[in-house]
């Protein structure tokens, strides 16, 4: 990943959550506040336009903007817990090009980012059962040798499979936790969006 691929990332992540924006909001509505789809718009949008306006000199300058960014923009615990991944994907890529190996310490720093904040483990119904699945499938490719094209396929892959995983769950992070046993057959909307953010980086790193 060099400079231009981070903030097109950015740009594609803000794109694809504005084109779900109702859809999240719909899975939110079931189990949480129904904002988090246009929370997410709204935080997308702008670290957007930030990184459009910004001269980095390293990957991680776009991805901390960006983090930085949520946090001002997000209300709610998404502000904090993408914010956060994001500025600590940052902090590990101080380089104008990041291989694929680099770049899952890097996803493995926003991940532990994640759950130091949300205390969340896989299974409790969260993001991060999304992103767990994400990480580990882009890990295995990397350490075969995979190009970034692959490795964000596979991540891409394993996160919807992990975001539809948790339908059958019960909620035991978060607001949905309150509705105890009535969060079961109730996708994740956390997760959902966590899947788009890494569908977005398959797409945008995908051969054309």
């Amino acid at each position: 990943m060099d400079i231009d691929l981070a903030r097109a990332w950015v740009q594609a992540i803000a794109v694809a959550v504005g084109r779900h924006k109702d859809h999240l909001t719909q899975l939110d509505s079931a189990i949480g506040d129904a904002d988090h789809g246009t929370n997410l718009d709204r935080g997308f949008t702008a670290a957007a336009a930030a990184v459009s306006d910004l001269t980095p000199d390293t990957v991680g300058a776009v991805l901390t903007k960006t983090g930085t960014t949520l946090i001002s923009s997000i209300g709610g615990a998404s502000g904090p817990l993408y914010g956060g991944a994001f500025r600590a994907l940052g902090k590990a890529l101080d380089t104008s090009l990041a291989d694929p190996l680099a770049f899952a310490e890097a996803l493995a720093a926003g991940l532990a980012s994640i759950q130091k904040l949300g205390t969340a483990a896989p299974g409790d119904k969260t993001m991060i059962d999304a992103y767990a699945p994400a990480l580990a499938a882009f890990e295995e490719q990397a350490r075969q040798g995979t190009d970034f094209a692959g490795a964000a396929a596979a991540a891409a892959d394993a996160a919807e499979e992990g975001m539809r995983a948790t339908t059958p769950l019960q909620a035991r992070k978060g607001r949905a936790s309150y509705l105890g046993a009535r969060s079961i057959g109730h996708q994740d909307p956390g997760a959902t969006s966590t899947a788009l953010i890494f569908r977005a980086l398959a797409d945008t790193t995908a051969k054309p």
